[in-house]
């Protein structure tokens, strides 16, 4: 059974930085396409980066040039580098496998961005 525990959220003003972390347990690491995912409130979840086994990443376009995602897969873990944060980045974030399993999302972290 896999589990992913996130962590590393809280609440930055504008221009700021975070950094979060996914840690998982099973062989995931090893073998999937990991990424981070948001949602925000009345929106839905949306896919912001992802990280290949080998390490190529994709981002989506409102987060590119800001965030950076890398893993440690000998370690069981995803980061997500969050710098230059926008209000708009305000959301419970997650780490899931790319394509997403519902059995793997965990509890989140919120990210909260205001002034």
């Amino acid at each position: 059974q896999v589990q992913l525990v996130e962590s590393g959220g809280g609440l930055v003003q504008p221009g700021g930085s975070l950094r979060l972390s996914c840690v998982g347990s099973g062989s995931i690491f090893k073998i999937r396409t990991m990424g981070w995912y948001r949602q925000a409130p009345g929106n839905e979840r949306e896919m912001v980066a992802q990280v290949t086994v080998s390490g190529y990443t994709n981002y989506a376009e409102s987060v590119k040039g800001r965030f950076t995602i890398s893993r440690d897969n000998a370690e069981n873990t995803v980061s997500l580098q969050m710098n230059s944060l926008k209000p708009e980045d305000t959301a419970v974030y997650y780490c899931n496998a790319i394509p997403a399993r519902n059995d793997y999302w965990g509890q989140g972290t919120q990210v909260t961005i205001s002034s």
